[in-house]
This record gives structure tokens, C-alpha cells and sequence, in this order.
């Protein structure tokens, strides 16, 4: 599927296959899963070579970042399905010519349908190619900080149900702490894939600011609006760090609890032993087919084995409970 999208375009679909071109003041060419007939109407466009889905899948840098024939190479790994539940990362192409912007990419993330609607909305978005450049990678940007902002929502959430205030309402059933360990799963694949999409982000920003194309006369004003970009893009790297420890406290916390679960499940097994071996073993001494016994012929006899069992079971218990153990 091929758009373009400048001062006199919609965004409308473009099909070569019923003769239409890309309009001469388009500023920017956005194609999806492109076919073989857009990609060579685009390279005749832009008189530049459309990367493959090979080539942007690419993970050294060199092959991601780099510069031909006047025009910049830049691969991002774009964060998409959150919405569905199911985050990823998918690598989308910018090439960068002297007048437009070509973005290649196999998936459709938020933010890149957030700034279509806003570049048919206000055409100044895409007044010409660097513009339209940095005003997509700040919504990519904010759609990071975004999603930041929803996984620190989570830890909260996350960290309210692990540590309650009453000390008896602690003992979590077995079925919240599975579900307990399935969000901070969640929430750590969540934060793993904006932490790709922000590492990419920041080497494409570094690589457009080192460029040629930032340091032209025209340029002057984007340039700073770019470094202002690579910031906050090492800020949120900083701050999803900070969310990567706290998921990481968080596990250790609830498998914690689990072990405490554990550990009180055993304690109960051992104080049922030590109530009922006693008792176990009186009953059976006196259940030894001795003739020689001389409680076995006492009318006494039956209740005092009763009473040993029942101070066999008693006196451990208090004595336990008197020294603090239990």
C-alpha cells in the first residue's frame, strides 16, 4: 500500500498498477507491505533504492544506519500489538533524499497512524521532508512515553496487592499469586520491547544529529528540535531501567511469598507430628501383647494411658508457644 502525503496531498492511496504517480510536492511516500510495482514507482520517484524487509531485519549497526548516494538509511524497531495484548517489535525503514522522506515498514503501530491522521489534519506537519521526519519520530517518542507511563501504573498496582498494609490479609491464595507472577510477566515483556524501540531510537537519532543533512543552513532549527528528541529518548531509558529493577523486586517479592506459603504449609505438617507422634508411640507400647504388664490388669489403667497421650500432645505445644517458636 502506498501513500503520500505534503502540502496538496490527502494521504490518499496511490495504485501504479491503474497509472497513478506520486505527486511532484509530496513530501512524504509512507509504503505498507509495499508490492514489487510501488517499490519501483518510489525508486523512480525518489531516484533512490528501496531497503527490503532483509535489509531493515538487519541488527548491526552498519547495516541499519548508514548513508548511499546522498541519501540517509535509518532502521528503527518499532513497538506495535500492545493494544491487542500482545507487544512486539517490528523494524521499520526512513530514507531521508534531499526532499522527501520514504518510510518502509510490515506492520502499522500507533504512532504511525497517530501521525497520519495528523498530517492530513495540519499539512505544516509535513511541509517538507525533515519536518515530516521529526515530527514522526516524536510520535513515536510520545507513544514510548506513553506506554512507559502505563507500565509504571502497573508496578503500582502490582506493588499494592503484594504488600498490603494488614499483616493478616498477607497470605495470598495460591491462584492471585499465579496471577500476580503472570502481570509482572507481562509487564516485564512489555517494558522489554519499549526499552528495544527507545535503544533503537536513540542510535537513529544519534547517527541523523552526526549526519551531514543536520548540519546544512536549512536545518538549523530541526537540529536542535532533534537533539532535543535524543534527550528525552535517553531519559526514558533511564526511567524503563528504573522499572526493570522495580519488576525485578517485585518477582523476588512475590516468589518470596510463595516461599513463605510453603514454609507455613510445613510448619503445620511438623506440628501435626509433634502432636501425634507422642501419642502414637504410648499407644503403642501399651498396644504390645506383653504378659507381663501390670497397667494392662489395672482398673486405672486405660485412663491413665488416655491422660499421658492427651500431656504428650499438650505439654510440647506449650512449651513451644511459652518460648516464642510458635
Amino acid at each position: 500500500m502506498l501513500r503520500a502525503y505534503g502540502p496538496n496531498c490527502d494521504g490518499s492511496i496511490i495504485d501504479p498498477n491503474k497509472g497513478q504517480l506520486i505527486p511532484d510536492d509530496a513530501t512524504w511516500i509512507d509504503l505498507e507491505e509495499p508490492t514489487r510495482e510501488e517499490d519501483k514507482l518510489v525508486e523512480q520517484c525518489v531516484r533512490v533504492q528501496v531497503p527490503t524487509r532483509e535489509d531493515m531485519s538487519e541488527i548491526e549497526p552498519s547495516s541499519r544506519l548508514y548513508e548511499q548516494n546522498g541519501a540517509l538509511y535509518m532502521t528503527l524497531a518499532a513497538l506495535y500489538g500492545v493494544e491487542e495484548g500482545h507487544p512486539k517489535s517490528d523494524p521499520i525503514g526512513l530514507v531521508l533524499t534531499s526532499d522527501r522522506l520514504v518510510t518502509v515498514r510490515y506492520v502499522t503501530p500507533k504512532p504511525i497512524r497517530a501521525f497520519q491522521h495528523h498530517a492530513r489534519q495540519d499539512k505544516s506537519l509535513v511541509r517538507d521532508a525533515l519536518t515530516a521526519t521529526y515530527h514522526l519520530l516524536d510520535s513515536i517518542i510520545d507513544r514510548l512515553a506513553d506506554e512507559i507511563e502505563e507500565v509504571s501504573r502497573e508496578v503500582e498496582k502490582i506493588s499494592t496487592h503484594i504488600f498490603i498494609r494488614q499483616p493478616n490479609a498477607r497470605r495470598i491464595p495460591a491462584d492471585r499469586l499465579t496471577a500476580l507472577l503472570s502481570r509482572i510477566g507481562r509487564a516485564q515483556s512489555l517494558l522489554a520491547h519499549i526499552r528495544v524501540t527507545g535503544l533503537s531510537t536513540a542510535r537513529l537519532l544519534s547517527f541523523f544529529l552526526a549526519s551531514d543533512r543536520l548540519h546544512s543552513a536549512d536545518a538549523n532549527g530541526i537540529r536542535g528540535h532533534i537533539e532535543a528528541l535524543l534527550s528525552d529518548t535517553k531519559a526514558l531509558a533511564d526511567h524503563s531501567a528504573f522499572l526493570g529493577d522495580n519488576l525485578t523486586f517485585l518477582l523476588d517479592a512475590s516468589l518470596g511469598l510463595i516461599s513463605i506459603e510453603q514454609n507455613a504449609a510445613m510448619k503445620l505438617f511438623s506440628w501435626a507430628a509433634l502432636i501425634f507422634l507422642p501419642p502414637t508411640l504410648i499407644a503403642g507400647v501399651y498396644g504390645m501383647n506383653f504378659e507381663h504388664m501390670p497397667e494392662l490388669k489395672w482398673i486405672f489403667g486405660y485412663p491413665m494411658a488416655l491422660l499421658l497421650m492427651l500431656a504428650s500432645a499438650v505439654l510440647p505445644l506449650w512449651y513451644l508457644k511459652r518460648r516464642g517458636w510458635i
